[in-house]
Formats: structure tokens, C-alpha cells, sequence
């Protein structure tokens, strides 16, 4: 067993009652959290220290395998204003560029959704649609064309701001087959959106960009 694997067996079984209320505010419940091995760094593994107490997002391969971590400060306060001074999210050093629930390409059939952010995706694939994430458009990386090049079609899920419109514009122009699904601030991100008015609000907003 990889140390990487032990890191993520021992966090999913550390999940606190602040974490699962964190996840149940997303949409997320004990099935998603166990599928996708969700979990906090209570007891840090070597290198993990400055994590400590923080959500444990895994970038697992298709056989449910940890490629990297991925971690979230739950805590309400001014991350860059905290003793440690932290980003909200943060990554392990020196990690090379992955997409989040590489596993939904592999079973996809025709069609893929890419979301800004790893959260959006799993309530994307919560509902049927098999989603990858990419963290912001800063983390699109050339080789992610190569992956997503076989969809007859790829839905790009960004946030409704100047940040998601980056997303957005940077992935279709890259992929040929990329269309945007353009969220109002009215419906927030894709958890705002399932939150607020369920799975069919979601349907009907990347459907309406297919001309269904």
C-alpha cells in the first residue's frame, strides 16, 4: 500500500461531524462522500502538517486509487488573514496538473461535463451526468484536450462571474467540441443551482444550450 493510499484511507475514516454538515450543505451526503473518499486530516501524515483540520478532496484514478490531494479549509474565517494564512483551497507542492474524477471520462459515453470546481462535479455526477472538474482556468492544461478529445460533446460549467467566463472561454476554445453553459447570477454556481431548484434545473440549462 502507497503511502498516499494509507494518507487517504486514514482521513475518509476521520470525517468529523463539521465535515459531514459541511458536505450536507453542498448537496453531498454520506454516499458521495464515501465514493468519493472524501475525508479531514486530523492525524497528518509527513508533509501534511499545515493541513491539518482541513477537508481532503482526492483525485482518485478510475479504479477509485488516490493520484493526489486536494485540500479545503471548512473553518469561517479570512484564510489569508488566519495565523497560518492559508488559501481556501490548497494543493500538495510540486503536483502535476490532473482532472478531478478522471473515472467519469472512462465512463462516459458521448458526452462530458467540465466544472470550475471539484465540488459542482460531484453534484453533476450526483444526477446522473458524468463531470470532471478543473479548479479555475489557471489549471487548464494543453494535454486536457488530448483526454476529453473523443466527446461528441463537452459542457463547460463555469461559475456566473469574470473568473467562471475565464473558464469558460479558455476550455472552448481549446477543445473544438466545447460549448458553455451559461449560469445567471440568479442561479449561482451548479450547488447553488441543485440547491435551490433540484436536478431538472440543471437538465434544463446545459439543454437549452443543445437547442433541445
Amino acid at each position: 500500500m502507497s503511502e498516499l493510499e494509507e494518507a487517504t484511507a486514514a482521513y475518509e475514516a476521520a470525517l468529523t461531524p463539521a465535515a459531514a454538515k459541511y458536505l450536507l450543505g453542498r448537496g453531498l451526503g454520506v454516499e458521495e462522500a464515501t465514493t468519493y473518499r472524501v475525508g479531514v486530516v486530523a492525524d497528518p501524515f509527513p508533509g501534511h502538517e499545515r493541513f491539518t483540520g482541513m477537508l481532503v478532496i482526492p483525485y482518485l484514478d478510475q479504479e477509485g486509487r488516490p493520484l493526489s490531494l486536494r485540500f479545503r479549509c471548512i473553518e469561517e474565517h479570512d484564510h489569508r488573514k488566519a495565523a497560518s494564512k492559508h488559501g481556501k483551497y490548497m494543493s500538495l507542492p510540486h503536483e502535476p496538473g490532473r482532472l478531478f474524477n478522471i473515472g467519469a471520462v472512462h465512463r462516459a459515453d458521448t458526452e462530458l461535463h467540465i466544472t470550475e470546481g471539484e465540488f459542482d462535479a460531484i453534484v453533476l455526477n450526483k444526477v446522473g451526468l458524468h463531470a470532471v472538474a478543473v479548479p479555475g482556468a489557471q489549471s487548464w492544461a494543453p494535454h486536457f484536450r488530448r483526454v476529453v478529445a473523443g466527446f461528441s460533446k463537452v459542457w463547460v460549467w463555469g461559475d456566473p462571474d469574470e473568473a467562471g467566463s475565464d473558464f469558460v472561454n479558455t476550455i472552448t476554445r481549446d477543445v473544438r467540441n466545447a460549448s458553455g453553459v451559461r449560469l445567471s447570477k440568479a442561479d449561482g454556481d451548479v450547488t447553488d443551482l441543485y440547491l435551490a431548484q433540484g436536478a431538472e434545473a440543471i437538465y434544463q440549462r446545459f439543454q437549452r444550450g443543445s437547442g433541445e
